[in-house]
């Protein structure tokens, strides 16, 4: 059984912890209100730009001399996978969950005899699957640096992106992450960005309307189509960003609870054994009277 001592040390040091998840808390909540406000402000852009692709698509009148970012290689043989995590922990189930999702579409992958090639955004997600799909890992980015994460960072892994299929590198790209809906639901997505995947455009009265266009539709395409997969990116940033800090605030309240009731629960003990103490010490004193 511990000490006095012992226990009034933990119960140190837990109320020491419980102040930590609690400034932790109170600091992502602050941090939530302008991610949340930026992932929504992000969202009818890159609305708008999936409908204007959607509406260019309908135009094109030879698939064969489409841009390839459009319609693909032609072939399903080789998926390039873009995993998109956090570079900080404690914040729940965030990195997991994307991960996890990742995970089940890298086994489903493999088991269709496909290959497969990994690029992870975040050091969180590349410690989780370089475990068992590390040697599928071909680049990882960190912006742990960075303080915001800007259009700037979502270029460079755009680019990236757009180099490795110019150079045959893959067929299809999916992007994982997590899509915000409120501060205790985040919703793990994988989105096709290459080929474009007009399934997953929101089919809008704006998207069947029809347009004349100036220069060619493929001209268009052929300049919006990179930039789409760029803000598909940023867009994926800003939904992460949201998602991280809703989790971690949700997280941190759910830790400094925990804290409180271990805290009530140690100073219980404490006490017991104090009142446990002083009664021995009070027969000690009566035995040693009544000898006497």
């Amino acid at each position: 059984m511990p000490s006095l001592d012992d226990l009034k040390k933990r119960i140190k040091s837990v109320k020491s912890t419980q102040k930590i998840t609690k400034a932790m808390k109170m600091v992502a909540a602050a941090k939530l209100r302008k991610a949340q406000e930026n992932a929504e402000k992000g969202r009818p852009y890159s609305k708008k730009m999936q409908n204007i692709i959607l509406n260019l698509t309908k135009s094109i009148n030879d698939p064969n001399n489409a841009p390839r970012l459009l319609v693909g290689t032609g072939k399903d043989k080789t998926y390039l996978c873009v995993v998109l995590t956090a570079d900080r922990g404690l914040c729940g189930g965030f990195n997991s969950n994307i991960c996890k999702l990742a995970k089940s579409n890298f086994k489903k992958i493999l088991s269709e005899g496909k290959d497969l090639k990994i690029i992870t955004v975040g050091s969180k997600g590349l410690d989780q699957i370089k475990r068992e799909y590390g040697k599928y890992v071909i680049k990882k980015f960190s912006f742990k640096d960075n303080k915001q994460i800007t259009f700037k960072e979502a270029e460079i892994v755009g680019n990236e992106v757009i180099n490795l299929f110019n150079q045959n590198e893959f067929d299809k790209c999916i992007l994982f992450f997590n899509n915000f809906k409120n501060v205790i639901t985040q919703i793990p997505q994988a989105q096709q960005i290459i080929p474009a995947d007009n399934k997953q455009a929101n089919v809008t009265e704006e998207s069947q309307l029809s347009y004349e266009f100036e220069p060619d539709e493929d001209e268009i395409l052929e300049d919006l189509l990179p930039k789409n997969i760029s803000t598909q990116v940023f867009k994926a940033f800003l939904e992460n960003a949201a998602s991280e800090q809703g989790s971690r605030m949700t997280a941190m309240d759910n830790a400094t609870r925990n804290a409180g009731d271990l805290v009530d629960k140690l100073t219980i003990n404490y006490n017991r054994s104090r009142q446990a103490s002083i009664t021995k010490e009070l027969i000690e004193i009566i035995s040693g009277a009544e000898s006497l």
